[in-house]
């Protein structure tokens, strides 16, 4: 949300140029193969790629096949259920009340916690319920990124698979049915909330 937040206000009530491009670039996560992004990613963060390459020169790791790497992943493949939501919430509160706010005095990071946060409540709860969801049922570009490696980037859904490939049918469908009534309960509890919400489109 940290990254998520700015960007979404940014795309709300910039007029860049460059705002259908950022867009585009958010939204891609929800058209692309996870394999692909994940191909990218790998490629990136591995010990020949920009990131890096860059690490290994100041004498750290790259972050291929570590936790750390599984993590940007996760963050990049969920931007746009967390930007989205957020834009359309910022979009539909407008300039005025923070207009309004700032005549009074009131300082930016005060309009934030006093006028946009209360204003926008219903698109902040949409964005991390869904972001987390999501992030739970990741599996492309945690197995591409990650390698489903025990105890360093082994997490739900790869084991579920691990579970499969091993034929071991009981312990994946009770991983799976649990990951069914969890994705039931956050998507209850986005509509619960936000009635007016539509699903994330591209």
């Amino acid at each position: 949300m940290v990254i998520a937040t700015p960007i979404a206000w940014w795309l709300a009530s910039g007029r860049s140029t460059y705002r259908t491009a950022v867009q585009a670039v958010v939204a891609l996560p929800l058209v692309l193969p996870p394999t692909v992004l994940g191909f990218y990613l790998l490629i990136t963060l591995g010990p020949r790629g920009f990131i890096g390459g860059a690490l290994e020169d100041m004498g750290l790791h790259h972050l291929a096949f570590t936790f750390e790497g599984i993590l940007i992943g996760s963050i990049l493949y969920s931007m746009p259920f967390a930007v989205q939501p957020l834009q359309q919430a910022f979009t539909n509160l407008g300039r005025r009340p923070i207009e309004v706010a700032a005549s009074l005095g009131a300082g930016l990071i005060d309009r934030f916690i006093s006028v946009i946060l209360p204003m926008t409540k219903g698109g902040f709860i949409v964005a991390m319920t869904l972001t987390f969801a999501h992030t739970m049922g990741e599996f492309g570009v945690i197995l591409m990124v990650g390698g489903n490696i025990p105890g360093v980037t082994h997490v739900l859904s790869t084991t579920i698979y691990g579970y499969t490939e091993g034929m071991q049918y009981a312990a994946a469908g009770r991983l799976s049915l649990m990951l069914l009534i969890f994705a039931f309960i956050v998507l209850f509890v986005v509509y619960r909330f936000n009635r007016g919400f539509e699903m994330v489109k591209p």
